[in-house]
């Protein structure tokens, strides 16, 4: 089964082939609407900001087959950028509508001094909810994060997933039916994010 890897023209496109293939996935990097709209599963990475993701989503037409393959429940995985894009609105630099897959909005974390922004190394999630891309992964997994801004929600239903930084806790990932969403990398979290990824290519 193909896995579409949207090449929007930013994220680290290679590190998330890779790390698929090695879970036994099937890849092509495309920015083609068709090859997206035929693909079985599709992966929105990335690594940036908000307000480019959204431009060159716009200017290549992606919107559209992204969010019908949302609409038809296909495994979907959202990594980093990809998983905040999917929220209203994000207020990293300046105010951006992202895709309005799920009510919530981007903000940036308030922290005490000795807390670095961005939040960046090794974390632990704690599990939420029941989702078939976390299958073998228990509450207190690392996972690696890099990230300054996280995703507020008023939808508890779809929280996979929270995570604790300093004196925050927010929401690391999301998953409703086939898609799952994440704000940390599974390609760059070794033996725990390379299982994330076994259990996407398996459904």
């Amino acid at each position: 089964m193909t896995i579409a890897i949207i090449d929007y023209g930013m994220g680290n496109l290679r590190s998330v082939q890779k790390a698929l293939e090695t879970a036994g996935g099937k890849t092509v990097i495309t920015r083609s609407a068709r090859a997206i709209r035929q693909a079985e599963k599709l992966v929105l990475p990335g690594v940036g900001a908000i307000g480019d993701c959204m431009k060159h989503l716009k200017e290549f037409k992606l919107i559209d087959p992204i969010l019908e393959t949302i609409e038809k429940d296909k495994p979907f995985l959202g990594i980093c950028l990809g998983f905040q894009c999917l929220f209203e609105k994000s207020y990293e630099f300046g105010t951006h509508k992202c895709l309005g897959v799920f009510p919530g909005e981007v903000v940036r974390f308030k922290l005490p001094k000795k807390y670095t922004i961005p939040h960046m190394g090794w974390n632990q999630i704690e599990r939420a909810d029941k989702t078939p891309y976390l299958k073998g992964i228990r509450s207190g997994a690392n996972f690696y994060f890099v990230h300054s801004y996280y995703v507020k929600t008023r939808k508890p239903d779809i929280i996979a997933t929270r995570t604790t930084y300093g004196p925050k806790t927010f929401v690391s990932s999301v998953s409703r039916g086939n898609l799952f969403a994440c704000q940390f990398h599974p390609e760059k979290s070794q033996t725990i994010g390379l299982k994330l990824l076994e259990n996407f290519v398996g459904l």
